[in-house]
């Protein structure tokens, strides 16, 4: 799939979850009427700018959007939690980790 289809099915896949129509989504956004629309049909690609403010309408950063597995954005807002503990508190959370890790095993 490249980066274009990518981008229409995540927005309908977004969209669809929280329960707004493409004319709604576009009125939030600013946007004229039919502007995603015009995106999930292929005749549009947003600008990065645009694909970022689409992004925060649901609650996500830019890098969130582009997973689609929740696993994922999970472990990636755990790994950015994880940067503001201190050395001790990450050696901490690495030993429950493998704890974890081998009770599953």
């Amino acid at each position: 799939m490249d980066v274009a289809e990518f981008i229409r099915k995540r927005i309908t896949e977004l969209r669809l979850k929280k329960n707004v129509s493409e004319r709604q989504m576009s009125v939030d956004l600013g946007m004229g009427e039919n502007y995603i629309q015009g995106i999930t049909s292929g005749n549009s690609l947003p600008s990065l700018k645009v694909l970022e403010k689409i992004a925060g309408y649901f609650e996500l950063t830019l890098s969130e959007f582009f997973y689609e597995n929740e696993k994922t954005a999970l472990v990636q807002t755990a790994a950015q939690m994880m940067t503001e503990l201190n050395e001790e508190d990450i050696i901490f959370v690495i030993s429950l980790i493998k704890r974890l890790n081998n009770e599953k095993g």
